[in-house]
């Protein structure tokens, strides 16, 4: 018989709401901590990069907002509503979310965190009726958790652990595989140091170089200019009627941007009965508003909101244009790290963004390459996906006591 205490969240550790530092204020932005905003906390379960860093000098202007030690983040206003990671970094988040940090001993904090990670639903409902749903920091401190023995609550998150972690090391060597295609990328498209006849790059063993007036750069001899509208399909998304969005699985999948993203591929959270623009199962799906240019691939027929566009490629080249993408996002991360700062992306921006165009015969090469190392990101992608489903169905069982782990010994174990 496992025995349950309702403890109250604000019982379990500090409750801190983040704050942001003065943006006007360049010296609190730099590498030195991490500073976690609503769409870090769906990348990975376990947040050890953010993309926004601040300085010492940042964390300190916001230093009653600082979190340390293992801390979970929840989500807690709008889209991002009940978005949970966790942390064991000193950083600080944004406003928009609360953070459980300095946590008393008796709680497995993983535990916690499992609890709320399948809560997402329960804490819409506790939020406040507005406009955009809040979840202040007074309503989320006084939610109650049901909570085992330490021991319990220490074999639960063990198991769901086991899981995250697999998944987190398939992550990491899709990461590495991704590293590889895109280096490739860079050597032969950007930099032109593709294999010659010889086999010698190109440029640095003094292969010819043109002058292209569109590019206003040399690209090798040739080779083209293009815009992403030649190369590529482009659907750019139109969100449906609220009315017709639900959770019940009614109708066809929806997915409104980048808030819906996994690690490849994006999550099914919203259904919607009267779709409009939609994206084939293979497709490239772009976040064309803040944060611009992060990608997934969509892993069935699905309609996509304004956030989203969806991309294929024209000639088949699907490898390529995906790392052309890649390519483009760097360009973009580029311009606001320079305080050129792009909240979203028009229809005619981005089927105007120009590239120098290959021959077909090295297009082919590429795309002979990537293709192995796509098939091994997709094949691990796909087992993670097993793994999420496996780890939904065991959460809500072991948290209400259906299931329960049996902790083998040491003088049980032959």
């Amino acid at each position: 018989m496992i025995n349950f205490s309702n403890i109250k969240i604000g019982e379990i550790g500090k409750i801190v709401t983040g704050k942001t530092p003065k943006t006007s204020v360049a010296e609190y932005y730099g590498s030195d901590y991490m500073f976690i905003g609503p769409s870090d906390l769906h990348k990975h379960y376990m947040i050890q990069h953010s993309e926004k860093m601040i300085s010492e000098k940042g964390l300190l202007s916001i230093k009653g907002s600082k979190i340390e030690g293992t801390s979970i983040l929840v989500g807690c206003i709008g889209w991002d509503m009940g978005n949970v990671a966790i942390t064991q970094s000193k950083c600080a988040t944004n406003q928009q979310i609360n953070s459980i940090t300095n946590i008393d001993e008796k709680y497995n904090p993983f535990y916690i965190y499992y609890w709320l990670k399948g809560k997402k639903e329960f804490l819409y409902k506790q939020a406040s009726v507005t406009r955009t749903p809040i979840l202040n920091k007074t309503y989320f401190s006084e939610i109650n958790i049901p909570i085992p023995e330490k021991d319990h609550q220490d074999s639960v998150a063990n198991v769901l652990k086991s899981i995250d972690e697999k998944i987190e090391i398939n992550n990491k060597i899709n990461i590495k595989l991704e590293a590889m295609a895109k280096l490739i990328y860079d050597y032969w498209f950007v930099q032109f140091d593709f294999p010659d006849a010889n086999g010698k790059p190109y440029k640095s063993s003094g292969g010819k170089m043109v002058y292209n007036e569109k590019l206003k750069r040399e690209i090798p001899e040739g080779w083209s200019n293009k815009t992403l509208s030649n190369i590529a399909n482009i659907t750019m998304g139109q969100s449906p009627s609220g009315s017709s969005l639900n959770e019940d699985g009614s109708g066809t999948i929806f997915y409104q941007g980048s808030t819906d993203f996994g690690w490849l591929f994006p999550t099914t959270r919203k259904y919607t009965t009267e779709p409009n623009r939609m994206a084939s199962k293979g497709d490239i799906l772009l976040s064309v508003r803040a944060p611009v240019g992060d990608m997934n691939i969509a892993n069935s027929d699905c309609c996509i909101g304004r956030g989203l566009a969806a991309l294929n490629s024209k000639s088949g080249s699907e490898g390529f244009l995906f790392y052309v993408m890649k390519y483009f996002k760097q360009i973009f991360d580029r311009r606001n790290s320079e305080g050129t700062t792009f909240g979203s992306i028009t229809k005619n921006d981005l089927h105007s963004l120009t590239l120098a165009y290959p021959s077909s015969a090295l297009l082919r090469k590429y795309d002979d390459i990537v293709t192995n190392y796509n098939k091994m990101i997709f094949e691990r992608s796909l087992e993670n996906r097993e793994l999420i489903n496996l780890r939904s169905w065991l959460l809500p069982m072991l948290m209400n006591g259906q299931v329960t782990v049996q902790e083998s010994s040491p003088k049980n174990q032959k």
